[in-house]
C-alpha cells in the first residue's frame, strides 16, 4: 500500500508559522492530496456493506496513525465500524471534534460505471464530494499543522462514522459523547454552492402510514371490501396539508405501496413520509400532528410509525460566531466565505442539537452529491484544508 503522506520535518525548521505557510505547504502537496482522494474513492464503501466500510476504515486508520493519532475502533455487528482518532497536544486547551462519515449511497460496483477520473481541474467518482475529499482534507490539515508548527495547537478528535447516509442509528451516541468533550465541532461534509459553509440545516423525520382494510373481490363482493388504498389516499392528502413552506416545514410522501391485484379491494397500503423542520420546537409539534391523524373510514385501521431522526442545526449565536471566525480565517488566507442554510441533514445536527457550537460544510468545493456527475474542484483542496487548520487553531 502506497504511503500517501511523507513526513518531512527536517525541511521545516520553524517552530511555528502563520496561515500563509500552512497554505503554502498544502499547495505544494496538492498532488499528494489528489492521490489520497483517489485512494479513498476507489475503495468503495456503501452504507450497507459492512465489509467494504470496514476495509476503508482500516486503510484510513493507518493514514491517521502515520500522523501519530491514537486510533480507537468502535466495533459494530451490522453497521460498519466507526473510526475515532485522538491527537494529543502539549497545549492545555479543550479539543475540537472533526466530524464526518466514510459511507456512501452508491452500491458496490458503481466505480465501474462512474469511474475515478481527473478532467479539466475536477475530480470525479462515487462519493468524491460526499464526503471522501472531506476526509482527505482532515488528514492533510492535521499533517500541515504538524509539519509547519511541529505540534498541534490543541488536542483534536476525529470521528468518521459508517452509517450517516442511513440515519446514524449506531453512531449517534458516540458522536454526541465526543461532542460534549469538545469546544466545537467542525463538520467536513461538502460545502454549499461556491464553497459556502452551512450554518443551518433542517431537522429530519421519517414516518410510515400503514392502513389495514378488508379485502374482497372487486366485481363479486365490492361492497364487502374496505379499501386500504382509498383510505391511504385520504391520509396522504391530510399529511401533505401539514406543509408550511414559509415556516420551513415540508412533508413529502415519497413512497406508496399497496394492494395485490386490480380486481381485489386492497387490504393493505403504506406510505413513507419525509418530514423536514427548520426549528427544533417544531419537531414535537409535527410529531403530534402526524400521530394525530385518524382514519376517515372507521372500518380501516391506521398505524403510524417513525419520528424525528435529526434535530435541526439552527443558526444560533454560537454557530454565527463560529462562522464569523471562519470568515476571518478565510480572509487571512486571501479569500471570502459565504454561509448558506440547507434542507439536508448531517451528523452536525446531532452536535448542534445538544448545544455544542457546530460549523458544517467545511469539506470540498464541488457539486453533484449522490449524482452521476459528483465532482470536486481539485485546486480548492489545499485552501479548504488550510481553512480547517486555521479554525482548529483559532477556536477558543
Amino acid at each position: 500500500m502506497a504511503r500517501i503522506i511523507e513526513m518531512d520535518r527536517a525541511t521545516n525548521p520553524q517552530a511555528s508559522a502563520d496561515l500563509g505557510n500552512i497554505l503554502q505547504w498544502l499547495t505544494e502537496h496538492e498532488r499528494e492530496m489528489v492521490a489520497c482522494v483517489r485512494e479513498v474513492v476507489v475503495r468503495e464503501s456503501p452504507t450497507h456493506d459492512k465489509q467494504a466500510c470496514d476495509a476503508l476504515s482500516s486503510y484510513l486508520a493507518v493514514e491517521f496513525e502515520r500522523l501519530e493519532g491514537r486510533v480507537k475502533v468502535h466495533r459494530e455487528d451490522v453497521a460498519g465500524d466507526h473510526l475515532q482518532v485522538d491527537f494529543h497536544s502539549d497545549q492545555p486547551r479543550a479539543p475540537v471534534l472533526l466530524l464526518g462519515h466514510l459511507d456512501t449511497v452508491y452500491d458496490a460496483g458503481t466505480i465501474a460505471s462512474m469511474p475515478w477520473r481527473e478532467e479539466n481541474g475536477y475530480l470525479f467518482g462515487p462519493g468524491v464530494f460526499d464526503m471522501k475529499s472531506g476526509i482527505v482534507q482532515v488528514i492533510f490539515a492535521l499533517a500541515a499543522l504538524r509539519e509547519v508548527q511541529r505540534d498541534l495547537p490543541r488536542p483534536v478528535k476525529v470521528l468518521l462514522v459508517s452509517d450517516e447516509e442511513a440515519g446514524s442509528n449506531s453512531s449517534r451516541a458516540i458522536t454526541e459523547a465526543l461532542a460534549r468533550q469538545s469546544a466545537a465541532v467542525l463538520v467536513c461534509e461538502p460545502s454549499g454552492p461556491g464553497g459556502a459553509l452551512k450554518t443551518a440545516r433542517k431537522g429530519v423525520g421519517a414516518f410510515a402510514l400503514r392502513v389495514t382494510g378488508q379485502a374482497s373481490h372487486a366485481g363479486l363482493d365490492f361492497e364487502k371490501g374496505q379499501s386500504a388504498i382509498l383510505e391511504l389516499a385520504h391520509q396522504i392528502l391530510a399529511v401533505s396539508r401539514l406543509t408550511d413552506v414559509k415556516r420551513g416545514t415540508t412533508v413529502n410522501v415519497g413512497v406508496v405501496r399497496g394492494g395485490t391485484r386490480s380486481n381485489v379491494v386492497a387490504a393493505e397500503a403504506v406510505a413513507e413520509v419525509d418530514l423536514r423542520i427548520a426549528h427544533k420546537a417544531d419537531g414535537a409539534i409535527m410529531e403530534r400532528r402526524i400521530r394525530g391523524l385518524r382514519p376517515v373510514n372507521k372500518k380501516c385501521t391506521l398505524q403510524i410509525e417513525g419520528g424525528i431522526n435529526r434535530p435541526p442545526l439552527e443558526r444560533t449565536k454560537k454557530v454565527a460566531a463560529l462562522f464569523e471566525l471562519a470568515r476571518k480565517v478565510a480572509g487571512d488566507l486571501g479569500f471570502s466565505l459565504d454561509e448558506v442554510a440547507v434542507g439536508g441533514g448531517s451528523d452536525g445536527n446531532f452536535t448542534a442539537g445538544i448545544g455544542v457550537p457546530t460549523l458544517d460544510g467545511l469539506g470540498p468545493v464541488g457539486e453533484g452529491a449522490h449524482a452521476p456527475h459528483e465532482s470536486v474542484v481539485a485546486d480548492e483542496l489545499p485552501r479548504r484544508a488550510a481553512l480547517l487548520a486555521g479554525l482548529i487553531a483559532a477556536i477558543e
